[in-house]
């Protein structure tokens, strides 16, 4: 897999990440002003993968 990092219509920054397949997994939703905040948002789904998986259908409402 790997990040991607691009430029949008309008010229903000964004991100994707691709699988090995070049199917796009994820992406950053929304546009940032400056290139440093589109890669912090990299680091922060990097960090991500040692979040825990929490199972919503055995939450009672």
């Amino acid at each position: 897999m790997r990040f991607e990092i691009y430029r949008d219509a309008p010229g903000q920054w964004r991100w994707r990440l691709r699988a090995a397949n070049g199917e796009t997994v994820a992406d950053s939703a929304e546009g940032y002003v400056r290139r440093e905040d589109c890669e912090h948002g990299i680091a922060l789904v990097r960090g991500a993968g040692e979040a825990p998986v929490v199972d919503m259908t055995l939450k009672i409402a």
